[in-house]
């Protein structure tokens, strides 16, 4: 990877951030934002995430290059989160980075949000390379890929629904927990009881077998709708302030036995034993100690620092390199997109099936 200066800006969802990032994943410096004003509201308003990082954006990155000890002027290239995410929020980064990329002669590199939670681990820990099994797992999203070598991703399952990050928003609002709800739902199912509660594992069955559909696919609809039922009944009974830590914790180990089985069974069937797992719901205890206890002495899991896991503009510019190198360049002329596909992304095949991309 090269030398080159990047300056990476995230503004996807409610995080607004930048960083200066080496070539080789030297962070000279990084300042991540997060809006609080969404808390009272249970999740993120799309219209004042957007303001927020128009108000924030410029100071944000003023804190990162004092952080670094740089002028805007040294920076080699400008690097962007163009998309998936909230529409409103990235037009903001987006015409953030056209602008400063036209003022100053530099190359604009787009990024995709997904891609470059795959980098993050690797500012932290340089053996966090191809080959390996990655599980993104995101308030937007739930991807399971095989990933040979970097640009080479291999599609093997998705959520059909919600994505794992959004169930645990969801559950802990049920709870009357703060937002975000992955902290909260940790934190008290620490105090819990898993086995008191049973729920279910959806589209998690023991007669799967790699030709099905469903094998390496998510689905976390139905297990919201049974902590939503048995979160009414415990309170139509009077139970529910009792029983709230073992309902988080029997939801917790749920969702992780879901997401580690899906993943070693990937691990199992493409003979990867290394692992990485990225996307703010990777931050996770309980889930990376399952991944861990599973790979046994055999295989490897690679994963960021909190900080480095929730949306931040250092795994942008590291991905960034990665596409400066291979000189993909964008013109003033792109935009963001809320949908964006996972760039290279191989879809798998299922025999008797159509061909499934990114949903």
């Amino acid at each position: 990877m090269s030398r080159s200066l990047v300056l990476g800006i995230e503004t996807s969802c409610d995080e607004t951030s930048a960083a200066l990032v080496e070539g080789g994943g030297r962070i000279l410096g990084h300042v991540i934002l997060s809006q609080d004003a969404h808390a009272v509201y249970g999740g993120v308003v799309p219209e004042l995430a957007a303001r927020s990082h128009l108000q924030r954006l410029q100071e944000v990155v003023d804190e990162a290059l004092e952080q670094a000890g740089r002028s805007v002027r040294e920076v080699d290239a400008v690097a962007v989160t163009v998309g998936p995410g909230l529409i409103g929020a990235l037009l903001v980064g987006v015409a953030w980075a056209k602008a400063v990329a036209f003022a100053l002669d530099r190359p604009l590199i787009p990024v995709h949000h997904m891609e470059a939670h795959l980098f993050a681990p690797s500012l932290e820990d340089p053996e966090a390379e191809p080959p390996f099994v990655a599980l993104l797992v995101s308030g937007g999203h739930t991807i399971l890929l095989h990933v040979p070598k970097w640009g080479e991703y291999f599609l093997l399952g998705q959520t059909r629904d919600d994505a794992a990050g959004e169930a645990f928003d969801k559950v802990a609002k049920l709870l009357d927990l703060s937002y975000p709800g992955g902290p909260a739902i940790q934190a008290l199912a620490e105090m819990g009881d898993p086995t008191r509660h049973r729920l279910p594992r959806p589209m998690l069955r023991r007669n799967q077998t790699p030709v099905d559909a469903d094998f390496y696919d998510f689905s976390f609809s139905g297990l919201k709708t049974a902590v939503a039922s048995l979160v009414a009944d415990l309170d139509a009974r009077g139970d529910l302030e009792e029983e709230r830590e073992h309902v988080a914790a029997a939801f917790q180990s749920a969702a992780v036995d879901v997401l580690a089985s899906k993943t070693l069974r990937a691990v199992k069937e493409t003979g990867c034993w290394r692992v990485l797992v990225g996307g703010g719901v990777s931050a996770n205890r309980r889930l990376k100690a399952e991944i861990l206890q599973r790979l046994g002495d055999r295989g490897r899991l690679f994963a960021s620092s909190p900080r480095l896991s929730m949306d931040n503009g250092a795994m942008v510019a590291q991905a960034a390199l990665f596409r400066l190198d291979r000189g993909e360049i964008a013109s003033l002329e792109v935009s963001a997109d809320a949908n964006l596909a996972f760039p290279n992304l191989i879809s798998r095949v299922v025999p008797g099936r159509a061909e499934r991309g990114e949903g």
